[in-house]
This record gives C-alpha cells, structure tokens and sequence, in this order.
C-alpha cells in the first residue's frame, strides 16, 4: 500500500504536478534568489534557498498544529477549512488568470554578503509573509481525507514534499541564473502562461473541493 494512501492523502500525482508547477512560476522569492545571486555569487544564492525553505517548513508545521488543534474542537472545522480554502483557490485562480502585468523585477542591491546574514535575511522574508501560511492552510488540506485520524502527518508530508520539490527547483536557479544572467530578465511572456497554467490548476481544485462530496 503507497504510504501517502496509509497517512489518508489522496490525488497524491496531481499534489506533486501542483507543486511543481507552482515552484517553476516565477514570484517574489524567485527573483529575490535571483537577485542574490547576480549580486553576489553562487553561494549567495543557496544561503538565500536555505533560509526561504526553512521559512516554508515552519510554515509547514504550525500550520499543520493550527489545523490540527481545530479538528480536534470541532469535527466541522476541517470541512470549513477545506470549502474556505478552495473557496481561495478559486478567488487565486481567477486573479491570476486576469492579471496581465507580471511583476518580475529582479533587485541586485543587498548589503550583507556572509552567508549566515542571507540565511537569516531569507528566513525571515519567508516567515514574515502571513501569505505563505494563508496558501499551505487553503492548498494542502484538498489532498487530505476527512475520514484520516492522521490529519497532522498528512499535512507534515504534503508539506516537506512541497518543500522539498521547492528547494530542488530553487537551486537549479542559483546555478543556471549563476550562469546566464540576463535569463530572468526577459521571461514576461513565460511567467504569464505559467500564471494562466496555476490560475487553472487552482480554479480546477477548488471546483472538486466544493462538489466533491
């Protein structure tokens, strides 16, 4: 029996498309890695990494201690999570879908250069974006059955998993933007059909949430 069906996950392949997909459209902290790595070199770049996947990872864990706690006051809680969730998705999805304008600025103005100062500096971009908590609380849980008693693991395995596939896409950034500098600068076109690809994937996961008995 796969392991992600014995932690009460299902659609696991469409989970795994969907983070991919989502970690290759450019955003903020990809252009924020960017950046670091055209100012300031290769390692950087990975400092940079480390510190926004650790940011994702606590994100990772309290939020799946906050679903946790309100599952166990309420046996509604987690279907009102679920539909208030895609309910978001959907609200993502169309906006992404009808935005034109792709903001894909890549700033090379950084003054800390040791690596324990990107570190701490990309950590706490990431921690300090209630955006993040907000997206794993409305996404993760479409993948989690509500008849599991294991609602936290499931959640903690989604997670890394989403984490994990981020950091790997991250670093082949650093190394190829290490390389080829004026990459990003011209990928409004790209940046925009991913857009429309993720709009769709989120509009489409919402809609099964909300009918999905």
């Amino acid at each position: 029996k796969p392991i992600h069906k014995m932690f009460g996950i299902h659609d696991f392949s469409i989970f795994l498309t969907t983070a991919i997909i989502l970690n290759i459209t450019p955003g903020s902290d990809t252009f924020y890695i960017v950046g670091r790595t055209l100012a300031q070199g290769r390692n950087s770049g990975l400092a940079s990494v480390l510190g926004i996947s650790t940011g994702s990872l606590c994100h990772t864990i309290l939020a799946a201690l906050g679903l946790s706690t309100l599952v166990l006051t309420s046996s509604w809680a987690f279907l009102a999570i679920k539909l208030i969730g895609a309910a978001y998705l959907i609200f993502l999805g169309v906006k992404m879908l009808l935005t034109r304008k792709t903001n894909n600025e890549v700033n090379t103005n950084f003054k800390s250069s040791d690596f324990f100062s990107i570190y701490k500096q990309g950590l706490l971009t990431n921690l300090l974006n209630p955006k993040v908590a907000l997206f794993f609380l409305a996404l993760v849980p479409q993948f989690i059955s509500d008849q599991t008693p294991s609602k936290f693991l499931s959640f903690i395995i989604l997670g890394i998993t989403f984490v994990i596939t981020g950091t790997i896409w991250c670093v082949f950034i650093v190394c190829i933007s290490a390389s080829c500098k004026n990459l990003f600068k011209e990928s409004k076109h790209s940046t925009r059909w991913l857009n429309r690809i993720t709009g769709g994937l989120f509009i489409t996961l919402g809609i099964k949430t909300a009918t999905t008995d």
